[in-house]
């Protein structure tokens, strides 16, 4: 059997003329023409000189074309790159440098820049615009619809993702064909995708979550989706009366319940909300179920390892946390520094192993065994503990960790006392440089713009409910916390912008 994740995905498909996809302006894309259209661009890669193994980097806004290209890199036996759309010239020319691709599909605007740096390393330029044209598309109207798929093995490499690299350079972390088959059909049957299900895909797709998980979902299952350009919460409520899915980032959830629009009367089709990428707030969770009757479900994965941990779909969500672990996937908590395994409700290294679990870190041999233990797992770097059910708790970040005094601080733990305030929307806990404590435990608020709140209300309202040594030493108050494109607060930025906060004058 060919185990390449196109043949995978349509080698047994039934119904050629089931749709896909629908777009805004009222195309109807059926699965017989994404085959076609992947099979043309497949065809013009191998035109352009690309080779089994051969990476192809794509800096392209959202649209059918582009998800097409991903189908025809794989279909061709190469690896596709994704580039998210806010990179610069310059940090482009560290991903382009780095992955030598074969081929360099970009915006027609950028293509002159883009053309400079893939000099560099002999790579072709095609281009693909917003609305779907381009030199590449123009090319693959005169290919043709046919294209053997090229036989992979569950090992060969499907995709590389960079990892946002908010410690040292970015990473490019290697997804096999196995990796990303393997963990889509593990999500179909947890979260019940079958071919009626319709989801609104409002995510962009150069991540994991908008591409590997919401895009190879629908297609395993032969469902379909509402492919849209970006979030708009009006349009997304709209939607609802026809779809049945939302996967969305916390910041989808929060400003659709800002939106007077989301009532239990306008969500009454959907069945499944999905949130992740960053951590749901406990109350965002218990205002969505108030408002909507439906409990958001949250899971948990991450650019290496796809998903690790998911809430079920019966029973109960629980909020805060992100549920069990998937079918085929082993997570386990350990001590950071020996690596034993620890006691149920106790903090430390969360590590997974499975089918889902990267290849390792393109041309970092040495970083990727740092990551792996000798048995296989691999260490998340995220910080939390299973409880009593076996549902996982994030707590953050390892390189969120905030060591003050010596004593370990869990900025979650000190995020969710302070959200809890009245008028309080988010909180960030962040560790900065503190002569007498190493670090200082210091907390950026976000407020609603009426709220009666101040650093002396906030730190009163934290004594006796916090050790001494987890009070926050500084509260300060922000307009909003810095995000990048999936939602997560940034807090490398936070940790840079406050470094001399403590600082003796």
């Amino acid at each position: 059997m060919n185990a390449n994740l196109f043949s995978r995905l349509f080698d047994d498909l039934d119904d050629a003329g089931r749709i896909a996809i629908e777009t805004l302006d009222g195309r109807r894309i059926t699965y017989g023409d994404l085959i076609a259209f992947s099979g043309r661009l497949a065809n013009t890669l191998v035109t352009r000189g690309v080779k089994p193994g051969d990476r192809v980097a794509v800096q392209v806004e959202k649209s059918v074309p582009n998800l097409a290209l991903y189908l025809a890199t794989v279909r061709a036996g190469a690896v596709y790159l994704p580039l998210n759309t806010a990179y610069t010239l310059n940090e482009l020319d560290y991903f382009i440098t780095d992955a030598e691709p074969a081929l360099v599909v970009c915006d027609p605007s950028k293509a002159d820049g883009i053309k400079a740096i893939a000099a560099k390393v002999g790579a072709k330029v095609e281009t693909l615009g917003a609305g779907g044209k381009g030199s590449l598309t123009e090319a693959a109207m005169t290919a043709k619809p046919a294209f053997a798929t090229v036989a992979r093995a569950d090992d060969d490499l499907a995709a590389i993702l960079y990892t946002s690299g908010t410690t040292g350079r970015s990473k490019g972390a290697m997804l096999t064909h196995d990796n990303l088959a393997s963990n889509s059909c593990s999500l179909v049957d947890c979260w019940r995708f079958t071919d009626t299900d319709m989801l609104i895909h409002a995510l962009p797709i150069y991540h994991t979550h908008g591409l590997f998980v919401a895009i190879n979902v629908t297609l395993f299952a032969r469902a379909s989706m509402i492919f849209l350009p970006k979030f708009d919460p009006d349009l997304v409520i709209r939607l609802m009366a026809r779809a049945t899915v939302l996967m969305g980032v916390p910041t989808f959830y929060t400003r659709l319940l800002q939106n007077p629009a989301l009532t239990k009367e306008s969500t009454r089709y959907m069945r499944l909300f999905i949130s992740g990428s960053a951590p749901l707030l406990a109350d965002t969770h218990r205002e969505w179920s108030a408002r909507t009757g439906h409990a958001v479900l949250e899971r948990y994965g991450m650019t290496e390892t796809g998903m690790n941990t998911s809430n079920p779909y019966d029973g109960d969500r629980v909020p805060g946390a992100v549920g069990r672990a998937l079918r085929g996937v082993s997570v386990r908590v350990t001590d950071p520094e020996t690596g034993k395994e620890l006691p149920r409700e106790t903090i430390g290294m969360i590590e997974v192993k499975g089918p889902n679990v990267f290849k390792g870190y393109w041309r970092m041999p040495e970083k990727t065994r740092a990551e792996f233990r000798s048995d296989g797992f691999f260490i998340t770097g995220d910080i939390g503990k299973i409880d009593g059910e076996d549902h996982v708790h994030i707590l953050g970040r390892g390189k969120d960790l905030v060591i003050s005094g010596g004593f370990n601080v869990y900025p979650k733990e000190i995020e969710g006392e302070i959200d809890a305030l009245p008028g309080v929307v988010e909180t960030a806990v962040i560790g900065v440089p503190h002569a007498d404590f190493g670090e200082g435990v210091t907390a950026v608020v976000v407020c609603n713009k009426d709220a009666d709140i101040s650093e002396a209300k906030v730190l009163g309202a934290l004594d006796g409910r916090l050790a001494k040594f987890k009070m926050p030493k500084r509260v300060i108050f922000v307009d909003a916390l810095p995000r990048n494109a999936m939602g997560k607060v940034q807090k490398n930025i936070l940790r840079d912008t406050y470094a001399g906060l403590y600082r003796r004058s």
